[in-house]
């Protein structure tokens, strides 16, 4: 299967290149129903143990999308990406809730802790990667999303265009939505703040091209009309449980 990575031309400008050891395409008909089902399956749990998780997920997966779209990635790599952000964080359904809400800074000891959920989150796709080309392709994307430019991420340490060209990404989408929303310990951010910060640690922990176009685009992003409506009905829509409780 093709492996994608961004490299840099001679005007700083990034483009597509797939690895030449690898000979599989992975195309739109590897998503399937089944995909759809198994992907829902997956959120539906998280969705009950931790809903502001699911949330996150599913903010920072439409946001890897239109992210992937202005960096030009084609249809397949779009669906890849917003895939693989919706699924990022579901490994922490594995972390204790004592440590994933904890109101204060996190210990150490705790931090090791939540840093697994990386792992943990390939850990719970796996299973489905097995069975669909298209879900197996996700899965290092998935893994890396901590993983930072200088090499000083976790969890294998990987170093500018090693890390997965979707692992980069999403780190980028993750990143602007956990300071853009609330946690328990802090208020949310403001953009221009966000995007500060971004541009603050372009070129270490993040990916500059990615950053650049992120900060170049995101002003202009509708959030109510530009939405992936095939994943939103089969993935993101309430169930009518949902709907009972909220009528």
């Amino acid at each position: 299967m093709k492996k994608l990575k961004l490299v840099s031309n001679r005007d700083q400008k990034q483009v597509l290149k797939p690895e030449s050891s690898q000979t599989d395409i992975v195309s739109v008909s590897d998503l399937t129903d089944w995909t759809y089902d198994a992907v829902k399956s997956i959120m539906e749990t998280l969705r009950i143990v931790d809903p502001s998780t699911y949330q996150h997920c599913l903010r920072v997966g439409e946001t890897c999308r239109r992210l992937a779209r202005d960096l030009g990635l084609n249809e397949i790599q779009q669906k890849s990406a917003h895939f693989s952000g919706i699924l990022h964080d579901v490994g922490k359904i594995g972390i204790a809730a004592s440590i994933l809400h904890k109101p204060s800074r996190l210990t150490d000891q705790e931090f090791e802790v939540m840093k697994s959920h990386s792992c943990l989150s390939e850990q719970i796709v796996q299973p489905l990667a097995n069975k669909n080309e298209f879900i197996h392709q996700l899965l290092s994307g998935i893994r890396g999303h901590h993983e930072r430019i200088d090499g000083a991420g976790y969890p294998d340490h990987l170093e500018g265009d090693a890390i997965p060209l979707y692992s980069r990404i999403i780190f980028v989408c993750d990143t602007y939505d956990a300071m853009k929303n609330s946690r328990a310990y802090r208020n949310g951010l403001d953009n221009e703040t966000v995007y500060a910060e971004l541009k603050r640690c372009a070129g270490t922990q993040f990916d500059y091209q990615i950053v650049k176009t992120f900060l170049e685009a995101h002003p202009n992003w509708n959030d109510s009309k530009d939405i992936d409506p095939e994943v939103f009905q089969k993935i993101a829509q309430p169930t009518k449980n949902d709907r009972k409780k909220t009528a």
